[in-house]
């Protein structure tokens, strides 16, 4: 029989274990961008191969939205229209909205440009643009660590709102009725000169696919 000592060294492997192996499946150090402070700046393409910039909108709101098609919490939003309703009015009222897609090629929700569109064109979603990141550069710049994972900047460039499209953290389709939308309060508030509450909150949904 095992004595405590020798169980409690043996749970000490165990736990150092899975803490190896949290570590594996999130690779890469991620930044957190401060509330109220400059967005950080990224650079990249779009389906279309544009080069797009962060500065390239200063004196709009954008909004960015961290996405992948496979994952059953972007699924509750796309398949119940909320999200493209969503995207709709942000462009009836000026925003410039970001679909970003940091999946690594081989990994759950990575698409090539090609794909993106149809995703775009067949669930009727209305985004600005679609930025593919496979690198994970702009999702890590970020700090994007779920899909959807939300964030909105200000027309000077500074971050007003992160986290969560809504105050409902699951899949299921019926829980998009009544839920708050942070995002949409968000939006609303700046249109009025108000200042965005809550500015934060914790994001929900698939982790981010990133490579390693």
């Amino acid at each position: 029989m095992s004595s405590p000592a020798t169980t409690l060294g043996r749970l000490a492997l165990v736990s150092a274990a899975l803490g190896m192996a949290l570590s594996l499946a999130a690779p890469g150090a991620q930044a957190d961008p401060k509330i109220g402070a400059p967005s950080p700046a990224f650079t990249g393409a779009d389906t279309a191969g544009k080069t797009l910039k962060l500065g390239d909108f200063k004196g709009k709101t954008v909004v960015l939205e961290w996405t992948n098609h496979e994952c059953p919490f972007v699924g509750k939003h796309y398949g119940t229209k909320n999200m493209q309703a969503l995207q709709k009015q942000a462009a009836g009222d000026g925003v410039v909205w970001l679909s970003i897609i940091s999946s690594a090629p081989g990994l759950q929700g990575y698409v090539e440009a090609a794909q993106a569109d149809e995703l775009t064109k067949t669930r009727g979603a209305a985004p600005s643009a679609v930025i593919l990141d496979p690198k994970g550069t702009i999702g890590k710049l970020y700090g994007a660590a779920t899909t959807p994972h939300m964030f909105v900047i200000d027309p000077a460039g500074t971050l007003v709102y992160k986290g969560a499209i809504d105050d409902r953290p699951s899949a299921r389709y019926a829980d998009v009725e009544g839920a708050k939308n942070y995002v949409k309060s968000a939006l609303k508030a700046l249109a009025a000169g108000r200042k965005v509450s809550p500015a934060a909150t914790r994001a929900y949904g698939c982790s981010v696919k990133y490579g390693s």
